[in-house]
């Protein structure tokens, strides 16, 4: 089983994106967004991806994790049966010392939200933290990309 550990942060300014080495475009829809299980079908650049993700730990920071590259045309025919609700963003890729900060921009109806995640090899991984890093959101679902489909940030 592989196991996910990450924390998440709000951004608080758009420094990072003179540090990305990467960007890429991503497009992501839910077949199940159950909390027990979420299965999520994406294309991200010219590739398609299936991912499974199981319920989170105590702190949100740790759980389980299971991606497969498919083809982008499964993804296009998976995404006409998935729930309803599209995540559109930009993920730039931001090097921090031996780790990694993917910082999502988002689009359509969760336009306005950036949101920056480091995936540690542990929960205890001290790190630095960029200026341009705002408040920990680790743990706190309405952030999770399944409920943003559901609960968008534009109406918060």
């Amino acid at each position: 089983m592989a196991q996910e550990i990450e924390k998440k942060f709000l951004v608080k300014s758009d420094a990072f994106k003179a540090q990305a080495s990467k960007k890429t475009r991503i497009m992501q829809a839910y077949l199940s967004s159950v909390s027990e299980r979420t299965v999520r079908v994406r294309i991200k650049g010219d590739k398609g991806f299936i991912t499974i993700k199981g319920i989170g730990n105590a702190s949100g920071a740790s759980r389980y994790e299971w991606e497969k590259e498919i083809p982008k045309e499964e993804v296009e025919e998976l995404l006409k049966i998935c729930e309803p609700g599209i995540i559109d963003k930009i993920r730039y890729e931001v090097k921090n010392g031996p780790f990694k900060f993917e910082v999502d921009e988002f689009y359509g109806a969760n336009e306005g939200l950036t949101i920056a995640e480091i995936e540690l090899n542990s929960e205890n991984d001290i790190f630095q933290k960029p200026a341009w890093l705002g408040e920990e959101v680790t743990g706190i679902k309405k952030y999770y990309n399944s409920m943003l489909i559901k609960n968008p940030f534009i109406s918060w």
